[in-house]
């Protein structure tokens, strides 16, 4: 249950971050001209240019050996949120923004076109409020959906990490944690390591679901 709690805890966390970089970013590009469309999708197919798992276990080893001011060594910064826990939802964002990014750019750069952003810009509406009132409401339910598919890879990201022994440290412990110190006694007590993985393909199942539940729910195109 508190690797489960852990678990969670990163693959949430890791979303919430992933969700406002990727809008930032997203939203910049399409709305910012060709300059800055062209710069930050150059930082975005870099950033996409890189191996998911060898990009995470590089940045949490560089983050992991630093005294950030922002995130500590000891106590945690953030309630609930030690600082093991926020370097490794750092280093597993860095490869999920990209995603997210280019969703919002794509959706946003059609929605530009779209009659009624026309009309409200016809009629001297600013562009802040057509990107509050109009573009950002028909973006996040898409953008929703793709967080939710996200989490359940932010939890198998981090049990990767936790099975070759590079995800939270001792005495914080994760599903991925667990799985990696049961291996060594796999044929002694195999459930040491069923049960955390069978928690980690619950969790995948279940999130998968709720996408797939959102997708139809939010997607106009199947409403009767």
């Amino acid at each position: 249950m508190y690797g489960t709690l852990f678990s969670l805890k990163i693959g949430l966390g890791t979303q919430f971050v992933v969700l406002m970089l990727g809008i930032t970013v997203g939203m910049g590009a399409a709305l910012g001209g060709k300059v800055s469309d062209g710069i930050l999708m150059w930082i975005t197919d870099l950033a996409y240019a890189f191996p998911d798992l060898l990009a995470i276990i590089l940045l949490r080893q560089v983050l992991s050996g630093r005294d950030w001011p922002i995130l500590g060594t000891g106590d945690p910064q953030i309630p609930g949120f030690p600082a093991p826990l926020l370097v490794t939802i750092m280093a597993i964002s860095f490869v999920s923004w990209v995603t997210i990014a280019r969703l919002v750019r794509g959706q946003m750069l059609s929605l530009k076109e779209q009659d009624y952003v026309l009309a409200a810009r016809a009629i001297g509406a600013t562009p802040g409020r057509i990107v509050r009132a109009h573009m950002l409401p028909n973006t996040l339910s898409t953008v929703i959906v793709s967080v939710t598919f996200g989490i359940p890879l932010a939890i198998f990201a981090e049990g990767a990490l936790g099975f070759i022994g590079l995800g939270v440290p001792s005495p914080y412990t994760s599903l991925g944690a667990l799985m990696g110190d049961g291996y060594s006694n796999l044929f002694a007590n195999n459930w040491l390591v069923v049960w955390p993985a069978a928690m980690v393909a619950i969790l995948m199942l279940c999130f998968t679901f709720l996408g797939d539940g959102l997708r139809d729910a939010l997607d106009p195109r199947t409403r009767k």
